[in-house]
């Protein structure tokens, strides 16, 4: 039986591609799921369709991720932490952290998207990395101070 995923099923294939499956895994896993439906003549004009709508969609958000990316390679975040007489941080800076500071700038950036490239546990001088899209990605340049001093 072919089927048509309408998302990524491990194993098996990607949203859009047609599949050929055992009639029960179908009838019994796929379909109920929302995971896959049938093969015949209308949807896979409806599948053809929707995948050429999405490719425009994702070159849109890739090119909005581009300009989003460009502005954060330009901004610094300052974050004024709690430190020790050696300037070591209580604890560390965390993505949470990084997302406040970020939206009190006017970026509005899911934690889960940013990456620290190391702990930071001083103060100093640090590089964030952000998941913007598939193929974009942003860098946020970080100067951790201590409160005392701001």
């Amino acid at each position: 039986m072919e089927i048509i995923l309408t998302q990524d099923v491990p194993s098996l294939g990607y949203r859009g591609d047609i599949v050929k499956v055992k009639p029960g895994y179908a009838r019994n896993f796929l379909i109920p799921q929302k995971m896959g439906m049938i093969a015949d003549a209308a949807n896979r004009k409806i599948s053809a369709e929707n995948l050429k709508q999405g490719v425009n969609r994702l070159a849109k958000q890739g090119k909005d991720a581009q300009a989003l990316a460009n502005l954060l390679n330009e901004t610094t975040i300052n974050i004024a932490v709690k430190t020790g007489a050696s300037g070591k941080i209580f604890g560390s800076i965390t993505t949470l952290q990084i997302a406040q500071a970020l939206k009190e700038k006017g970026f509005d950036i899911d934690r889960r998207k940013i990456h620290l490239v190391e702990e930071i546990k001083t103060v100093g001088e640090f590089h964030a990395s952000v998941d913007l899209h598939k193929e974009v990605k942003g860098t946020i340049n970080l100067h951790i101070t201590s409160e005392e001093a701001a």
